[in-house]
């Protein structure tokens, strides 16, 4: 993805550019949310560019990429001997990005007891490698990111409410693609120029496709985007993933439909009381009923799943189903069974 905020030019990506201005020349921690491949590592990376620390190293740490013991090693480094395999002293992201930006990917995944460690790198700004007793001193700029609902982790007691409140001094929160759909033509140009020049092509991508990507929801924001790009100019023709995104939105991946209108009474009164407000919530229950019956279906009926991609809690989620008339279809069939 792009290293730069060039490309996020819609009205809904403007109050993070200013905020991201903001926030760039100070030390204060940031907690960057939203689903996976919005550009959460983009705003870290801007953040960093716009910073005084911008000469610095920024270095990135997936932390549900590594177990919990190759996590603090990759952290915090290791004196030799430290464990099967330390044959050697190696320092770790905090001692390498000194002076720079530390970006902890994915922090809502950290093993509870690393959790405790990094809560007392932020508090005090010192360390020690795994296996040594030397102190040593840190000044990294460090921001956070997750896509999980660290509300409802804290809840199930998987995250720390101390360490919470020490990453989220400044949050902020990537709207997904499909809420900006006003960027999709640019961000397809960008990428189609940056991987003809990688690849060494002159692909085009026809005006239908666009209209198709635009379309298209995206469940896997703009990195779902890039790759179908890259796959347009690697195979030198855009029509297979054009017809992947048609079968998908036949298949009813498709756009939230508007609200069905309001009915209205054969006889009029003119005297009869319209309640707008009313009108409203009918509207706003109806696109709610859309949104989770298409994230549902594009789970699988996974409802845990569904749950994070919404944002809200499990049993919020099962509420709302029951709320909103939905049925699994195999619930459905054993109805039929049933009766």
């Amino acid at each position: 993805m792009s290293d730069g905020l060039n490309l996020c030019s819609s009205s809904k990506m403007q109050p993070i550019r200013e905020l991201v201005a903001k926030v760039a020349g100070t030390n204060t921690t940031v907690l960057v949310r939203g689903e996976s491949g919005v550009g959460k590592e983009v705003v870290a990376r801007a953040i960093h560019k716009a910073s005084p620390r911008a000469q610095k190293q920024f270095l990135k740490v997936n932390c549900a990429a590594l177990p919990g013991e190759l996590l603090e090693s990759e952290l915090f480094g290791h004196e030799k001997g430290a464990f099967t395999g330390a044959y050697r002293q190696k320092p770790g992201k905090f001692e390498a990005a000194d002076g720079g930006t530390l970006l902890l990917d994915e922090i809502g995944e950290m093993p509870l007891r690393l959790q405790a460690k990094l809560l007392h790198v932020l508090q005090d700004g010192e360390f020690s490698r795994v296996g040594g007793e030397r102190i040593i001193d840190t000044d990294v700029r460090l921001i956070a990111s997750t896509n999980r609902d660290l509300e409802v982790a804290m809840r199930a007691h998987q995250f720390r409410e101390d360490l919470y409140y020490r990453l989220n001094v400044i949050e902020i929160r990537i709207p997904p693609l499909r809420e900006r759909r006003e960027e999709i033509p640019v961000l397809i140009e960008e990428f189609r120029r940056r991987f003809n020049v990688q690849y060494g092509r002159q692909v085009d991508i026809p005006q239908d496709t666009v209209r198709v990507f635009f379309e298209y929801h995206w469940p896997g924001n703009i990195r779902e985007l890039e790759n179908a790009v890259k796959r347009i100019v690697v195979l030198g023709s855009a029509r297979p993933v054009h017809q992947e995104i048609i079968t998908s939105l036949s298949r009813g991946a498709k756009p939230a439909a508007p609200a069905p209108p309001v009915a209205v009474a054969t006889t009029v009164n003119p005297d009869a009381v319209i309640s707008l407000k009313e009108i409203a919530r009918q509207a706003a229950r109806d696109a709610e009923r859309v949104a989770i019956k298409e994230v549902l279906d594009r789970v699988h009926w996974n409802r845990a799943k569904a749950a994070r991609l919404l944002q809200i809690s499990y049993k919020a989620l099962l509420y709302k189903i029951v709320q909103c008339g939905l049925v699994v279809q195999e619930d459905k069939d054993k109805e039929v069974v049933a009766s």
